[in-house]
């Protein structure tokens, strides 16, 4: 009993010892950084621009370049209407979750068509002639997909808004443009009726080649229909 007694006492010993033991070699130093980075403020130049829609969505590109081509998911995350606070310019911008890296950045034209996707209630597919996703303008054919019919016609209205706005502010540009000065009116009247006849073909074209790729494309995108924004 004694032995027992013994035995229990010298293992609270250790027992205190090795706590005592561990309080003494904690480290409580503290050093500073040998070199201090000072914070850096980020711009995304969205703080000049006032958000007119946000909405989760999913976004593909159709990729001509592949044999055969096909629609290519180019990301998921929130697709934004933009509108400059100065300019009064409208654009559509779009980030990756979590890497925020732009998948979709162009300016709506009053041109753009919404075309629904093999039928879809919640996709849309448009063309655009200079997209800045990849920093250099580039022309795209894209698609987006929303969770439910009802989110993608909210994105539909908005769109068709936007378009309004920049039709009537483009309109104005133009009459602004048209204001006589020393007597040349004439000439830059004549000047602008070719430019808008160059135009207009360069529509047409535009427009062929969009149909011809949309309906190359919806097959592949169509399959991916099941898959939620």
């Amino acid at each position: 009993m004694a032995d027992a007694e013994a035995q229990t006492s010298t293992s609270q010993e250790k027992v205190e010892h090795t706590n005592e033991t561990q309080d003494e070699e904690t480290c409580t130093a503290h050093f500073e950084p040998i070199v201090k980075l000072p914070a850096v403020e980020t711009s995304t130049l969205e703080e000049n621009e006032e958000e007119l829609f946000k909405m989760r969505s999913k976004l593909f590109r159709f990729d001509n370049t592949l044999e055969p081509p096909e629609w290519k998911e180019r990301g998921t995350g929130d697709v934004k209407l933009l509108k400059h606070k100065k300019s009064g310019l409208i654009r559509l911008l779009m980030r990756r979750d979590k890497t925020l890296k732009i998948c979709a950045n162009h300016y709506v034209s009053p041109l753009m068509e919404l075309k629904p996707n093999c039928g879809s209630e919640r996709a849309w597919v448009w063309s655009t002639t200079a997209d800045f996703a990849d920093e250099e303008p580039k022309a795209e054919l894209l698609a987006i997909r929303f969770a439910n019919a009802e989110n993608a016609q909210k994105f539909k209205e908005k769109f068709e808004e936007c378009q309004e706005i920049m039709k009537e502010k483009l309109h104005n540009s133009e009459a602004a443009g048209d204001t006589e000065v020393n007597g040349e009116t004439e000439s830059k009247s004549e000047e602008k009726t070719d430019k808008d006849t160059e135009k207009i073909a360069e529509k047409l074209g535009d427009m062929t080649v969009k149909d011809n790729k949309t309906e190359n494309g919806d097959d592949t995108l169509k399959t991916s229909e099941n898959n939620e924004a």
